[in-house]
């Protein structure tokens, strides 16, 4: 595979074919689990699973030792603990792992303002205006990995191409690799210039293109294509034929290394959340609502610290057969305070038919906007009453969820919440002073300070943290 190792030189240096642009992609190595393991020399050498021990759990990052064992992310932890009896869960903590990600984030500033955040653990960085002052990309992706090492006591993997394809795909090939031994180290970092990119691609399955999932790679395999080598042999027309125009096209130009996606820094989120799947299903809708009042807090406070106001209010609910519903209402002006949010959100969450239980429910705002921005609230409107499609909760525009693949099932039908639209207006107004005061309390106090009655447990106030639940419960053995 014709790709080159830190030590090697770029091509714009060396003179083979010109580098339009260059890309770096930094991965972080199992983040989460490496973030515990930091904290807790204990577990280092151990196999540890970050995530939700509980029957409904599911592993958000392991070690190398766990993966050794076929543990992966996104695995449901029953059968994590199947593949590896002896691995160690540890309840996830966002907020110690977006503080290590500030952290990370001020390395990735000293060396480009040109930034795109992907989540937590990784960022595309566009460095084609920095090596006049910083040197090679090579250069530049070592020091990224000094830093991370030194100053955070963890481990990267760099990627280095001109595009941001190329560059996450070879930041995968720098990875290190998982054995029985442990940690095998891989190669760091890894370049792939514009005159190896068909070399690198073409043996890569497809599934290694973006866009391409599950359903996507059954029907390519049916047509007999399982490489991106075969992919870019296929006339793009057919693709178009077989995919539709724009997947076709767009999947045509990935097999060939094309992707014209720029690094766009500071993107911002399209939509705040927070969801939790329970222990055991809940059919009580008042506990229902009062779970939706706390979801509703923890959102307020994101769209708050964010310095962001939301039009779009989402309630998500995944039934005990894992079908899922999506409730959502586009607003006329921006809120940013819990209850004018959990008034929508209860709203919403009335017309769903909960008969059969609720395995997970999620409240999330979208539309979000700069909350400086002066808007005029306008409150219009019914409750949608599409079932969703699966998927995180928020985003979308105004209406309903998108039908699912397995047809609608009618619910209780639509409820007219006219005056609660009439309502949200002031409750944001008359709650925005509040929310200020709660939010001082909070910074100066502590988060468990103050709370509304919903937060309030047998052991004081708890604030829903940021995908505190997000990998599902615990293991109430454990």
């Amino acid at each position: 595979m014709a790709v080159r190792g830190c030590g090697a030189r770029t091509a714009a240096i060396s003179g083979e074919a010109p580098w339009t642009r260059v890309v770096l992609h930094v991965d972080m190595d199992a983040f989460f689990a490496s973030v515990e393991v930091l904290d807790d020399p204990k577990l280092s050498g151990r196999a540890v699973i970050v995530g939700g021990s509980g029957a409904r759990g599911v592993v958000a990052s392991c070690t190398y030792e766990a993966r050794a064992y076929g543990v992966r992310s996104a695995m449901p932890s029953l059968q994590a603990k199947r593949l590896c009896p002896e691995a160690i869960f540890v309840d996830g903590r966002y907020s110690r792992y977006a503080e290590v990600s500030g952290r990370l984030h001020e390395i990735f500033a000293s060396v480009t303002p040109l930034v795109e955040p992907i989540g937590l653990d990784e960022a595309f960085l566009d460095v084609t205006g920095a090596q006049n002052l910083l040197g090679r990309p090579e250069l530049m992706a070592g020091e990224i990995r000094r830093q991370v090492i030194e100053s955070l006591r963890l481990d990267c993997s760099v990627g280095i191409g001109r595009t941001k394809l190329i560059a996450k795909l070879a930041s995968r090939a720098a990875k290190p690799r998982a054995s029985i031994r442990g940690k095998e180290p891989g190669a760091g970092v890894v370049t792939v210039g514009p005159d190896e990119e068909a070399a690198f691609l073409r043996p890569l399955p497809v599934e290694a293109l973006w866009g391409v999932g599950p359903a996507t790679a059954a029907r390519l395999h049916a047509l007999g294509l399982t490489t991106v080598g075969d992919l870019a042999d296929v006339p793009s027309s057919a693709l178009v034929h077989q995919l539709g125009s724009s997947p076709g096209r767009r999947l045509s130009e990935l097999a060939h290394g094309i992707d014209r996606d720029p690094v766009v820094p500071g993107r911002q989120a399209k939509s705040i959340g927070h969801e939790e799947t329970f222990p055991s299903d809940v059919t009580d809708r008042s506990t229902l609502e009062r779970h939706a009042v706390r979801m509703a807090e923890s959102v307020a406070i994101q769209l708050r610290a964010s310095s962001v106001r939301a039009r779009t209010v989402t309630v998500k609910v995944k039934s005990p057969d894992l079908a899922v519903v999506t409730r959502s209402h586009t607003l006329g002006g921006g809120i940013d305070t819990a209850h004018s949010l959990a008034s929508v959100a209860v709203a919403l969450l009335e017309s769903v038919d909960i008969g059969a239980g609720v395995r997970l429910l999620g409240v999330a705002a979208g539309g979000l906007r700069d909350r400086r921005a002066g808007e005029q609230l306008q409150f219009i409107g019914v409750l949608p009453t599409s079932r969703g499609a699966d998927g995180d909760p928020g985003g979308g525009g105004g209406g309903g969820g998108a039908g699912s693949a397995g047809g609608d099932t009618a619910g209780p039908g639509p409820v007219d919440v006219g005056a609660v639209w009439e309502r949200v207006g002031s409750l944001q107004e008359d709650r925005r002073e509040i929310s200020a005061a709660v939010d001082s309390i909070r910074e100066r106090f502590g988060a468990e300070a103050v709370g509304t009655a919903a937060m309030v447990d047998e052991g004081g106030i708890v604030v829903p943290r940021r995908r505190g639940a997000a990998w599902g419960p615990a293991d109430e053995a454990s």
